[in-house]
């Protein structure tokens, strides 16, 4: 199963270039607080991806936007299909990683063949099951996933089964980043930039 969930560089410069767009996408709607113009601001990460996401670690630039109007300022963060908020580790190793350890029921095991600290999967394993069903993020994702909804109580091996009727291999990686990605920033109005955005062929 781990062979399956490596991903390669081409896979990363495609969600980089995703990311690019997205950030174009919301650079064009202005700034959220003060309508002023949005200007890049973009900065550099240090980003983990163990096993699951090491040819990930290479592409380290977090797209980012600035508010050029004087009294505003504001840095407006765009969402992203490879970086879940502050964390080092990047968006699918947080995502896979936590399914796999699912799936081997052993955090040491898991831990030894993800190339992650045990330490670290398990907060991440905490995150699934207590934060994210009460985020509101998950809550409009939810309700826009054809039904049954995936299991809050089996997350996250139910999203991506959930997922996996619609799409698999590269295109589920495409498909459950852009899920993911109302997580990554604090905007509310993510949904419409990740469907008008071109981000890969077929994964709308």
């Amino acid at each position: 199963m781990i062979s399956d969930l490596a991903l390669k560089v081409e896979d990363f410069a495609a969600l980089t270039r995703a990311d690019a767009s997205i950030a174009a996408a919301v650079a064009a709607q202005g700034c959220p607080y003060c309508g002023g113009p949005l200007h890049v601001a973009n900065y550099e990460r240090k980003p983990r991806g163990g096993l699951v996401a090491e040819a990930g670690e290479g592409f380290s630039l977090r797209h980012s936007l600035c508010c050029g109007r004087r009294g505003c300022r504001r840095r407006v963060l765009p969402p992203s299909l490879r970086f879940l908020g502050r964390r080092v580790y990047l968006e699918v190793a947080v995502l896979f990683a936590a399914a796999w350890l699912q799936v081997a029921e052993a955090t040491r095991a898991a831990a030894k063949r993800l190339c992650v600290s045990a330490r670290t999967l398990t907060r991440w394993r905490r995150w699934w099951r207590e934060e994210v069903p009460r985020s509101r993020w998950w809550a409009e994702l939810r309700s826009r996933l054809i039904p049954p909804a995936p299991d809050e109580s089996d997350l996250p091996r139910s999203l991506l089964s959930h997922l996996g009727h619609l799409a698999s291999g590269a295109q589920l990686v495409w498909l459950a980043a852009k899920c993911l990605a109302p997580a990554t920033t604090p905007l509310a109005s993510v949904a419409r930039f990740l469907r008008e955005a071109e981000l890969a062929p077929g994964a709308r």
